[in-house]
């Protein structure tokens, strides 16, 4: 009786986590289907478990791991990654209008002589020029202890298919002066007006 149960509320689960998923409604809800995943996944490894099947056993079990990472991936880190972009978004909306760049997203920042400084999480533009003037940066382990880095850009960036260049050093990242109206500290903004 209670394994059928959980094979119902597996079941459930499975179809609400493919819902929440597949609508692509941003991160928070889309870190929300592998929550919801991972419990249809436990709930299947007790079934298994209770009814002796062990390819469905493993195989959920397995898939319990990747859901943890798909929790960490979606509502933890590009959830944090949009916040830093829509932070940039809501604060500087007020001096000119702005839209995001999503094909920068995963290109990576190269400094001075092809030196990896991070990777891109999001891009905004002015609505007004169409000029690149933001990104939000992971930047390399070595680089900087934040998570984000929000980049603050007037000129000096170079986009090709491949990355996005820029005259900075990886020091110049580790020394950016913070300044952050909300006081987190993994915002960091460089002004590269000279």
């Amino acid at each position: 009786m209670i394994v059928d149960a959980l094979g119902w509320i597996a079941l459930v689960a499975t179809c609400i986590a493919a819902l929440l998923t597949a609508a692509n409604l941003g991160a928070r809800a889309t870190g929300a289907g592998f929550a919801v995943f991972f419990v249809g996944a436990l709930a299947w490894c007790v079934v298994g478990y209770a009814t002796g099947q062990r390819q469905l056993l493993l195989s959920n079990a397995f898939l319990a791991l990747v859901d943890l990472f798909g929790v960490w991936r979606w509502f933890y880190h590009r959830a944090r990654a949009d916040d830093a972009v829509d932070r940039v978004k809501n604060e500087e909306e007020r001096r000119a209008p702005l839209f995001a760049l999503e094909e920068l997203i995963g290109k990576p920042l190269r400094g001075r002589n092809g030196i990896a400084l991070g990777t891109v999480q999001g891009a905004l533009a002015d609505g007004l020029t169409g000029q690149l003037r933001f990104l939000v940066v992971k930047p390399e382990s070595t680089i900087a202890s934040e998570d984000f880095l929000r980049l603050v850009w007037r000129r000096g960036l170079t986009v090709s298919a491949e990355a996005i260049d820029c005259n900075l050093l990886p020091h110049d990242l580790a020394a950016a002066p913070h300044r952050d109206a909300d006081r987190r500290s993994d915002v960091a903004v460089i002004d590269q007006r000279n």
